[in-house]
């Protein structure tokens, strides 16, 4: 009699050891054999790096920058040379020759040297000069229209305007891509803590199902306990293959972000497992160290990308306006043979003006007021985007600080029903439970154990998306 009632209290022993070691267990984060640990900081290294669409949005950096150099051009010194001559019946009708060296100032001033030299037969006699050609050297000023602005000038401000905005918005993109890619780590990571909060259940079920066979088998349990046990068993299996499943899903749904050098494709090997390390851990990776709470909203990436939109368009009004000015341009040009260009003589020179001035000025106008209502469009846009801003991240504050105490508690609730789950065992025991209440029991702890999952996933993704909020980009 003493033996079979050890041999009960062993097999009982058996049946419920590997459950209230649980906890334990499940803490320590039970890999497969041979697993890797992909770490959350080195897999977005390689989408920093290799991503194809991180590297789209460097390109519009590049791009930008050839924007400025193709402004700036409009800068640059230029020569020009014309040369004509004809001959008919033995006679040389004219034989010019016209060279021009030009620098443009910001100011719109320009700066002209020329040489010309002329001959033949039936020459414009307006066109003579000296056997040894003519020098110029000159100056034409805008007096008016194009002084303070110009097309030129305008053009390589909204350039220098626009690689600021562009840089702003490649942040924006990259912070976005980014965020996709932390909440597909995220998912894998909940997946693969899923499976192994089933795979370590069911287990527990196979060793009780053998357990209450054993038992069943000794006289000591009905034998409907079996079929209770097979129904946990096959529960637990099915939650198992269900959960699997949505791992490799996930799998696959984080291979999309991984490349390699040349534009290859990474994809994840079986053995390739999610770290599983403290929370704080994680969201130094996540946010970068960086504090939300004393956020500069002037120096956020879509702040910065309005405002420099509104400059553009304030540089464009300003060219507008300055349309409605007449235009007068007025020139002077010192001439000499270029044998006596060191004897300067002021005698000896070519001035020149042009006036231009549209009488009802309609188009102008109507030019300098659509270009006014553009600005203030922005400038409201500017002004709703700061507003809107400033509320997504104190919500955003908000929900980061909800969530943490929301975990917290989840933390609190496993502990609790890991708990009632061992005093249930030990109720069993000593023939004063049941199966049916221990499998209530452990689905109330297993139902803890997910929640809490969930739980530290919104809170990690709520930290990622105060990322894309921020959209603090490293370069």
């Amino acid at each position: 009699m003493q033996s079979t009632y050890m041999r009960y209290l062993v097999i009982l022993f058996s049946i419920f050891i590997s459950t209230t070691t649980g906890n334990w267990l499940m803490a320590q984060n039970t890999l497969p054999a041979n697993s890797e640990v992909l770490t959350l900081e080195t897999y977005l290294g390689f989408v920093k790096r290799f991503h194809p669409v991180v590297k789209q949005a460097n390109l519009q950096l590049t791009a930008a920058q050839a924007e400025i150099m193709q402004a700036r051009g409009g800068f640059d010194p230029k020569i020009e040379i014309d040369y004509q001559k004809k001959r008919f019946k033995d006679s040389e009708y004219f034989d010019i020759l016209n060279s021009t060296f030009k620098i443009p100032t910001w100011y719109g001033v320009e700066i002209k040297a020329a040489f010309d030299k002329m001959d033949g037969v039936f020459l414009n006699p307006e066109n003579t000069v000296p056997n040894a050609g003519l020098a110029t050297l000159g100056i034409q000023v805008p007096i008016g229209q194009g002084l303070f602005i110009n097309k030129r000038m305008a053009d390589l401000r909204k350039a220098k305007f626009f690689a600021n905005q562009t840089k702003a918005e490649r942040d924006l993109e990259v912070a976005a891509i980014l965020y996709d890619a932390m909440v597909a780590y995220l998912d894998w990571q909940r997946a693969f803590q899923e499976v192994e909060v089933y795979d370590f259940f069911l287990k527990n079920a196979e060793v009780r199902f053998k357990g209450i066979k054993d038992l069943i088998q000794a006289g000591d349990r009905p034998a409907i306990d079996s079929v209770e046990t097979k129904i946990i068993l096959r529960n637990r299996e099915l939650s198992m293959e269900q959960s699997f499943l949505k791992f490799r899903k996930a799998t696959l749904e984080l291979s999309n972000f991984l490349w390699l050098e040349n534009d290859i494709p990474l994809e994840l090997q079986d053995n390739l497992v999610p770290e599983n390390t403290e929370e704080q851990t994680l969201i130094n990776v996540i946010i970068a160290g960086d504090s939300s709470l004393n956020v500069n909203i002037a120096q956020h990436p879509k702040i910065i990308a309005i405002q420099n939109k509104v400059d553009i368009l304030k540089v464009d009004r300003r060219l507008k306006g300055d349309m409605l000015k007449p235009r007068l341009d007025l020139q002077y040009n010192y001439i000499s043979e270029p044998v006596l260009m060191d004897q300067w003589n002021t005698n000896n020179y070519k001035i020149g003006a042009n006036f231009t001035f549209p009488l009802f000025l309609r188009k102008e106008r109507g030019a300098y007021k659509l270009a006014k209502l553009k600005v203030q469009d922005a400038e409201w846009q500017l002004d709703v985007e700061q507003l809107q801003l400033k509320n997504k991240i104190d919500y955003q504050n908000q929900e980061v600080v909800s969530l943490k105490k929301q975990l917290r508690i989840a933390n609190d609730l496993v502990q609790d029903n890991q708990t009632m789950l061992e005093s249930e065992e030990r109720l069993f025991f000593f023939g004063e439970s049941s199966i049916f209440l221990i499998n209530t029991r452990e689905n109330s702890l297993i139902n803890a154990n997910l929640q809490k999952i969930r739980v530290r996933y919104d809170y990690l993704e709520s930290n990622a998306e105060l990322f894309k909020i921020l959209a603090r980009v490293e370069d």
